[in-house]
């Protein structure tokens, strides 16, 4: 017996003028009847307007609020890379510099670099504090010794690149990380496409006669005493004229009225000293201007320390620093036979080496202190650590360090 879905089923296929019957619609296929709605008419695709107008070709563009076209960060809109530039207009040709980092940036698809100016206000830690606020995602340092130290406190812990770009007077740091000295472009580079490195920073806790307290970072060496002294008694000027050598003027100065002082130290984890003493350096680093290896085992990856107490005297005392800092480190180290010499030669006093996580210095008196050969006045008191691998370092492709 016909229901009414079979009735209905009939009157669709005497409809149908060729008299064909139509293939069973299968589960999940349109319904024409629904597919025509509202207008009951089923359309073809070319009778539906493009949706695109007239004339329009070539690539989807990214517009502005007014429609101007913007540049297209590109699938998931993350902004280019920005690299910012921070240096010393007195030790450096700002504007080749700029030209060369902005040269660079371009060919590396980062966005326009960020520039700034240090000051004899701002030797350049407030600077990279806007830079990393602004969200440079790596730090260009082109200056002297105190620059780099400056940038280098500022940058510890941020876990963004500092690229080196020598130029002033020292470039301590970049000697001992053996960088290219007289390639400033191989530098830029390293900026954008180099490889990267951690290393320790070092920071010395002053202590004023008024009680006041400071901190402030060293990534070469520290130092209280005769070292100190040497440095403020340097003649900027001539400084400026002559580079380094100039130090060689202020110690000639210092030694004239250089006298021992008592101080007691003691490195952390270790007992407490007590000796009379010229100078107490603390070091991140071992090598100086003119290839002296004041501290030949010196890392910069240790994670520690290297202190070195210098005692000498009188005349022949000080000659038996001479004889250990310039030619035992610096000369008779570099071959076989002569660290064989040394490993036979009776240890003396003058100079004496330990290593540590940091030190602590408390002299009788007030004494000077400096770091990386800036002078930070007089201290009756320093603590200094170690933030090991603080400071990231951007270095050209495939470098490694020299004690790597």
């Amino acid at each position: 017996m016909a229901t009414e879905s079979d009735d209905t089923s009939l009157r669709e296929r005497s409809d149908d003028p060729a008299g064909d019957t139509p293939e069973p619609r299968h589960a999940g296929s349109p319904d024409p009847v629904t597919a025509a709605a509202p207008d009951d008419v089923i359309r073809e695709p070319e009778d539906v307007a493009p949706d695109t107008t007239d004339g329009e070709t070539g690539e989807a563009r990214r517009v502005g609020p007014e429609g101007e076209t913007e540049p297209m960060a590109g699938g998931d809109e993350k902004p280019s890379p920005k690299a910012a530039l921070v240096y010393n207009p007195i030790k450096v040709d700002g504007d080749e510099l700029r030209d060369q980092v902005l040269r660079a940036a371009e060919a590396a698809g980062w966005e326009e670099p960020l520039f700034y100016e240090t000051t004899v206000d701002d030797l350049g830690d407030d600077v990279t504090r806007q830079a990393l606020e602004a969200g440079a995602n790596v730090v260009l340092v082109a200056g002297g010794d105190g620059t780099v130290r400056a940038v280098s406190g500022e940058m510890s812990g941020s876990g963004i690149p500092l690229a080196i770009v020598p130029s002033g007077t020292g470039n301590l740091l970049a000697r001992n990380l053996g960088l290219p000295l007289s390639e400033p472009e191989t530098m830029i580079e390293a900026a954008f496409s180099g490889d990267r490195t951690a290393i320790d920073v070092g920071f010395a806790r002053l202590t004023r006669e008024g009680g006041e307290i400071e901190e402030h970072a060293f990534v070469v060496m520290g130092g209280m005493g005769l070292d100190a002294a040497m440095i403020a008694n340097t003649n900027p000027q001539l400084k400026k004229s002559v580079g380094w050598v100039a130090y060689v003027d202020g110690a000639t100065r210092s030694l004239v009225k250089a006298k021992p002082f008592r101080v007691v130290y003691q490195l952390v984890g270790h007992r407490m000293h007590a000796a009379r003493v010229q100078s107490v350096l603390f070091a991140n680093c071992g090598s100086l201007q003119a290839g002296i290896a004041l501290i030949p085992e010196a890392s910069v990856t240790d994670g520690q320390l290297d202190v070195v107490i210098m005692q000498p005297k009188g005349f022949f005392g000080w000659l038996l620093v001479w004889r250990r800092v310039a030619w035992d480190n610096s000369f008779l180290r570099k071959f076989r036979a002569g660290r064989r010499v040394l490993s036979l030669r009776t240890k003396d006093s003058a100079v004496v080496y330990s290593r540590g996580r940091g030190v602590a210095l408390a002299p009788q008196e007030p004494h000077p202190v400096q770091l990386d050969g800036d002078e930070f006045g007089e201290a009756t008191h320093v603590q200094t650590r170690v933030e090991a691998g603080g400071l990231i370092i951007a270095v050209p492709t495939g470098h490694t360090l020299p004690e790597d």
